[in-house]
């Protein structure tokens, strides 16, 4: 199925539907919930999935893990995607927070063929196998850190949000707390407790995250470490690939 709003197809008796759909440069899917889990995955573009607790930054051939019955909203730039929405029944052990995944290149090929397969596929053939290796597959994707954790506190989640357009690593957490009218001691309790990182840890993933958009926006690595303050490339790269684990070259376009 491709393009197919999964509204009209939810009450197919399978567990497993797919949907392949493009979407424009800048598109935003207003906050929306889906009865089934979902796994989302961008072929190709890069995606930014937020929810009341926080936001997941979805590069190119990654997915990230939704739970049903999930508000959420998602920024889509350039994006083909292979969604499967999963009937919670064939996944109990789907996580009850938004996961982002690596994706490998079986699961890859598997997604790009569950799009074509009819959505009342017999559950005894050739389709049938296919889901079920899916299943098997999606099981055990790897968890990547990508998810910056945001406030439920209004004025703090403003600022947070306002950070995440334009970060920087100079960012001092002393004028956050001028703006919110609280002592820096104040302030540090407050966003621990609304966010579960200190300030430094949440501007640094912040950074990161960021990072990533550009990066996969065909950005260099000069480009982006000047635009996050950082001193040289090289203290960037350092950082990116501690804090991912990967060189900020394994984002750019292939």
């Amino acid at each position: 199925m491709r393009n197919v709003p999964v509204d009209e197809v939810d009450g197919i008796d399978r567990a497993v539907l797919a949907i392949g759909t493009d979407y424009p440069p800048g598109h935003l899917l207003p906050r929306h919930r889906h009865r089934r889990a979902q796994l989302l995955y961008g072929a190709v573009g890069i995606m930014q999935v937020e929810t009341a607790d926080g936001s997941w930054t979805v590069p190119p051939r990654r997915a990230v893990l939704i739970p049903p019955e999930t508000d959420h909203q998602v920024l889509m730039d350039a994006v083909s995607t292979r969604s499967l929405y999963l009937e919670s029944s064939a996944v109990p052990w789907f996580p009850a927070r938004c996961r982002v995944v690596d994706v490998s290149p079986l699961l890859r090929e598997l997604l790009l063929a569950a799009v074509d397969i009819p959505p009342e596929y017999d559950r005894h053939g050739r389709d049938g196998a296919l889901v079920e290796l899916i299943l098997h597959e999606i099981r055990n994707l790897a968890p990547l850190p990508f998810d910056l954790p945001l406030p439920a506190r209004t004025d703090l989640r403003e600022l947070c949000e306002a950070f995440q357009t334009a970060p920087n690593v100079r960012e001092a957490p002393s004028g956050w707390a001028a703006q919110l009218g609280v002592s820096a001691r104040t302030f540090n309790r407050m966003f621990l407790a609304g966010t579960g990182l200190s300030f430094q840890q949440w501007r640094q993933r912040a950074c990161v995250l960021h990072a990533i958009r550009l990066l996969s926006a065909g950005r260099t690595v000069t480009r982006v470490a000047a635009e996050l303050a950082y001193d040289t490339p090289a203290a960037f790269s350092t950082m990116f690939r501690k804090q991912t684990g990967t060189a900020p070259s394994s984002f750019q376009p292939r």
